[in-house]
């Protein structure tokens, strides 16, 4: 963990994915993260995942990922006294970032207005599926139904099959970067002007500005989006080829990329071939030029090949497992992956991602295992000036 948001308290009022996402990723530039839960069920990521003794704690594989670092206090803002406490929480903060339904929290009582009126320094977010406005602002939304309306399903998979959802929560994270984005610009102004701000982060539009290509090709090109598949549609060749032991990427976007590339493989003859003497004409005759390197591909194994292009600076790369990619020199050396203490019974440790910045040369890592349900409730309490005989009476009017 880094210093950068030292000093720093976060309300992290967010369940599932996207929002905790964007909390964690804070807490590992140095916020202090407060996760605020439902007494009783907390998060309901806390019953995600596949490893049975994880979740039968309340700590499921999901939970964790995105929550380590982090202090749990439990609220029950549907109660009088609760509300008051989130009041003070408001107070002590430099930032609430909330994942609710449009309308949800204004009418347990705290609309954007009235949390500016409680801290007018506050940074506001409130991240939701497609934003705080709009005819589809009320509706539910999970990462798949995202992609469904952004389009990525529409483009990914083969021309000859249907839409595909890409295979991990792409808009829940993307969704979750824009928010953490948006909180530190916002937190700049915090500190320069003393006023805060209330920031409407859509994760259907997250998702739609990250499309590239894509999207420019539609809105300048006037050309419709297809399935490429495995293919680069900007160029070719530039896709996945096969080599003598399996699949293997390789991208060339320059002319003198496509000669290395011919070179290395022993096939200088297809520089001179009328179909593949431009980049017009290789994206013409893409399928004849696929063939003609899987054939000269076939000599050596993908590894082999790898480090044959990367000397001439053809990028290509191998298409590994997900085991693969966490257990490879260079994500090992990075120091990407961490191990915490859970003090669970059969599971005293549990691995867990940091972040892909390096801050001064150093990894970002969670400071703190995953808290259990409201395990920091009272402390937090305290630093907000309660006394033991208040927070018992809190917890007797289930408040708390």
């Amino acid at each position: 963990m880094t210093d950068m948001l030292s000093g720093i308290r976060v309300l992290d009022l967010t369940t599932v994915l996207a929002g905790p996402f964007a909390a964690y990723h804070l807490g590992l530039m140095g916020a202090d993260v407060i996760k605020i839960e439902v007494p009783v069920t907390g998060d309901m990521a806390r019953e995600f995942g596949e490893n049975e003794s994880l979740r039968s704690a309340h700590m499921g594989p999901s939970f964790v990922a995105q929550n380590s670092g982090k202090r749990s206090v439990t609220v029950n803002l549907k109660d009088a006294e609760g509300s008051r406490v989130f009041e003070r929480l408001l107070q002590s903060a430099d930032v609430l970032l909330e994942n609710m339904r449009p309308g949800v929290l204004s009418r347990l009582g705290f609309s954007p207005e009235r949390i500016a009126e409680i801290n007018p320094r506050l940074v506001y977010c409130a991240l939701s599926g497609f934003g705080q406005t709009g005819p589809l602002s009320t509706r539910p939304a999970y990462d798949q139904i995202i992609q469904g309306f952004a389009g990525i399903a529409s483009v990914t998979g083969t021309s000859e099959g249907g839409p595909v959802r890409v295979g991990f929560p792409v808009c829940d994270t993307l969704g979750g970067y824009v928010a953490a984005m948006a909180i530190c610009a916002a937190l700049v102004k915090s500190s320069r002007t003393g006023t805060g701000s209330y920031l409407d982060v859509s994760m259907l539009e997250a998702a739609l500005t990250s499309m590239s290509w894509v999207i420019s090709e539609h809105l300048i090109s006037n050309r419709p989006a297809i399935r490429y598949g495995n293919d680069n549609a900007a160029s070719s060749p530039s896709g996945t080829f096969m080599a003598g032991d399996g699949p293997i990427n390789i991208a060339t976007n320059t002319q003198t990329q496509f000669g290395a590339l011919c070179r290395v493989v022993g096939r200088e003859d297809l520089l001179d071939d009328e179909r593949f003497v431009s980049r017009s004409e290789r994206k013409l005759h893409r399928q004849e030029l696929s063939v003609e390197l899987d054939s000269a591909l076939g000599a050596r194994s993908a590894g082999e090949w790898e480090d044959l292009l990367a000397a001439v600076s053809v990028p290509a790369g191998r298409l590994l497992t997900v085991d693969e990619a966490l257990n490879q020199e260079q994500i090992r050396l990075r120091g990407l992956v961490h191990e915490i203490a859970m003090d669970l019974p059969g599971s005293p440790t549990v691995r867990v991602l940091g972040s892909g910045v390096h801050v001064d040369g150093e990894t970002l890592a969670p400071s703190l295992p995953p808290p259990r349900l409201g395990e920091h409730t009272d402390e937090l309490l305290g630093e907000l000036g309660y006394t033991p005989g208040d927070i018992a009476a809190l917890r007797e009017r289930q408040a708390i």
